[in-house]
């Protein structure tokens, strides 16, 4: 897995710098919000945010920080699809996707116990994919990201249903997020 050429396509995919009403997240560069900037020591002005810095942020925050380089050696597809979704709705959010879909796939904890949903990627959660993945193989990661991707998306129409601001964004987000 080349974290470098995900980065690449989050940065493609998010643009350069916005500052959208209906965004909570405020003036973002790159698909980096102000707040997170300003925890990794950038206070500057978000139009001048130095995309090295975005890389930087994007890697530690959310690839390496979050294990999602282990799971990348196990479901190399999940990983791409968990670090995508994490930049977009929050790491935990996404790490919680995968052990939801790890559950309901285990068949009734015949494959591996069930997980506690904690938005962390451990070493259970590394031991429940790796067990997925020696049960179901290759065509088992890809209906494993088909149900990433189905909560993904009801997540995005909750969004849009609890707060209509977010309509502004919710063609983009199944447009471009989703498959």
């Amino acid at each position: 897995m080349d974290i470098d050429a995900l980065i690449d396509e989050v940065i493609a995919r998010e643009g350069g710098y916005s500052n959208h009403p209906a965004d909570r997240g405020g003036p973002t560069r790159f698909g980096i919000t102000q707040a997170v900037a300003r925890e990794r020591g950038y206070f500057g002005d978000m139009r001048a945010f130095p995309r090295t810095q975005a890389v930087e942020i994007y890697r530690a925050r959310y690839w390496d920080g979050l294990n999602f380089c282990f799971v990348a050696e196990l479901a190399p597809q999940v990983a791409a699809e968990i670090f995508d979704s994490g930049v977009n709705m929050g790491p935990a959010i996404a790490a919680k996707f995968l052990q939801r879909a790890l559950n309901a796939l285990n068949r009734q904890a015949r494959d591996f116990a069930d997980l506690v949903v904690d938005g962390q990627v451990g070493p259970g959660t590394l031991a429940a994919l790796g067990a997925f993945m020696d049960a179901r193989g290759r065509a088992g990661e890809a209906v494993l990201l088909k149900a990433i991707e189905a909560l993904q998306g009801a997540r995005y129409i909750d969004l849009a249903e609890s707060r209509p601001a977010n309509e502004a964004f919710l063609y983009g987000w199944l447009a471009n997020r989703i498959g």
